[in-house]
């Protein structure tokens, strides 16, 4: 379950949290992954605040061999969700970074999608290696 309903914390009080736990699959890059880990939702006076952190093996080929291997992933996030409508009045909200931001949508359903899939490229390494002494592609026989 990557959405979730967030009505209630955003009429509860500033500083109210929620804690969740997720073990979902997600598709990055044309790939379908699991995806374990915490979620810890807060409120703010203006949003809602989102810490996460999970775990997912992704497929990756190997810079030096060229063989794919699955590759451990880390990853931890912190992002702040802007609301489209208030809660209380069901009005829309008129905020301009809301367009570069991650949302709310209009039944109060956040949604960390894809604030989960651009953390797991961005956690993807550079030079992937299937193990640290890899020989390369040259001594293999």
């Amino acid at each position: 379950m990557l959405s979730f309903n967030v009505a209630q914390l955003e009429k509860g009080p500033v500083g109210a949290t929620r804690d969740y736990q997720i073990d979902d699959s997600l598709t990055v890059e044309g790939v379908g992954i699991n995806v374990k880990g915490d979620i810890k939702f807060t409120r703010t006076p203006r949003s809602v605040l989102v810490k996460a952190a999970f775990k997912t093996i992704l497929p990756q080929e190997c810079c030096r061999c060229l063989n794919e291997y699955q590759c451990s992933l880390d990853v931890r996030f912190e992002e702040e969700f802007l609301p489209t409508l208030d809660v209380a009045s069901g009005l829309p909200l008129d905020i301009e970074e809301a367009e570069q931001s991650f949302t709310i949508d209009e039944h109060h359903i956040l949604d960390i999608s894809d604030a989960l899939r651009q953390y797991i490229i961005l956690a993807q390494p550079m030079k992937p290696l299937c193990r640290a002494d890899c020989p390369g592609i040259n001594t293999m026989q």
